[in-house]
């Protein structure tokens, strides 16, 4: 008599339609507990997967398969090591998941390693020379101008990071018996459980900004889009990237590993040039632990090289 069970797939080939049945009930199912952070990380990933999928004349999850889809993310797309880790870990967790539903004999993703993390940030910290050139194209004059100069102030002198920037509300600014400070909520993180110490010009170039706007009040985002159709909301990280990238084009310093999250990359080198006790770098990065601090305090030269040197030098 046949078996009416239907066996695991080791070779599993699915139509669009229900891979994309699968990756909701993926998404449903693992990351119904998970932070806002995290299943946007997850859900942008798999798009990414499925965009790549629907080019393909025929995929099946295996482990050739999966060593494909890598070498599309780091050749087509140059995406960069930690990202190509990032969408390989989203691949591995849905190819984990649909074995456990019972289409896979195993996990195909499981032997298809990501890239290592970089230990070095050498290319990805800008010199002197590149901040005087940044400094130079970014002007004061609108209220734009404000807006985005108070942002680059943020990450180039007090460390933050694009989504510290777009999370903080107005009530975050703080005077504490310390000083200014800013709350933030980094990457990963629920809360706003942590503090950014603002010097005096960081703190003058955000208020500078926040006098440009009328009717402020302590709940509403500290920066907000000017734009016709969406002005006075939340500003969003793609539009802080864009806006960055487009100062660091203007100012002649956009090479490889130059991205707006080099700025805060900078305010490490900056600290630990100016003398800051190591201790208190990491506590302004918000480092988890001394070794991340010490990355820097290695790279401190970097400051002073000529720009086209760091493209000689391997991450």
């Amino acid at each position: 008599m046949p078996d009416d069970t239907s066996s695991p797939d080791p070779e599993l080939e699915l139509s669009l339609r229900e891979l994309r049945d699968h990756l909701q009930a993926f998404q449903d199912d693992y990351l119904e507990d998970k932070s806002d952070e995290t299943v946007g990380t997850y859900r942008r990933s798999l798009n990414s997967f499925e965009k790549w999928f629907v080019q393909q004349n025929t995929f099946r999850f295996t482990e050739d398969g999966v060593r494909e889809y890598k070498r599309y993310l780091m050749e087509d797309r140059d995406l960069s090591q930690v990202s190509v880790s990032t969408y390989l870990t989203a691949l591995r967790r849905f190819c984990q998941y649909l074995t456990d539903v019972g289409e896979l004999t195993e996990n195909p993703a499981t032997g298809v390693k990501g890239n290592r993390r970089p230990e070095t940030h050498s290319r990805s910290v800008l010199t002197e020379s590149d901040i005087e050139k940044l400094e130079a194209v970014v002007d004061d004059a609108t209220q734009i101008d404000k807006r985005d100069h108070a942002i680059i102030s943020l990450m180039l002198y007090a460390g933050l990071s694009e989504i510290e920037i777009v999370r903080a509300d107005v009530e975050d600014l703080e005077h504490t018996l310390m000083g200014p400070v800013l709350r933030v909520q980094g990457k990963g993180r629920e809360v706003k459980d942590q503090e950014a110490p603002l010097d005096p010009p960081v703190l003058e170039a955000v208020e500078a900004y926040l006098d440009t706007r009328d009717d402020v009040h302590p709940e509403d985002p500290l920066f907000v889009s000017h734009g016709h159709r969406s002005k006075g909301k939340r500003l969003q990280t793609r539009s802080v990237r864009s806006r960055i990238n487009g100062y660091l084009k203007e100012a002649g310093i956009k090479r490889k590993g130059v991205t707006p999250h080099s700025l805060t990359h900078t305010a490490a080198l900056l600290w630990l040039n100016d003398g800051m006790p190591l201790e208190e770098v990491k506590e302004r990065m918000r480092h988890g632990t001394l070794d991340t601090t010490m990355i820097y305090y290695k790279k401190q030269g970097l400051l002073k090289r000529d720009p086209e040197d760091l493209e000689e030098l391997d991450v």
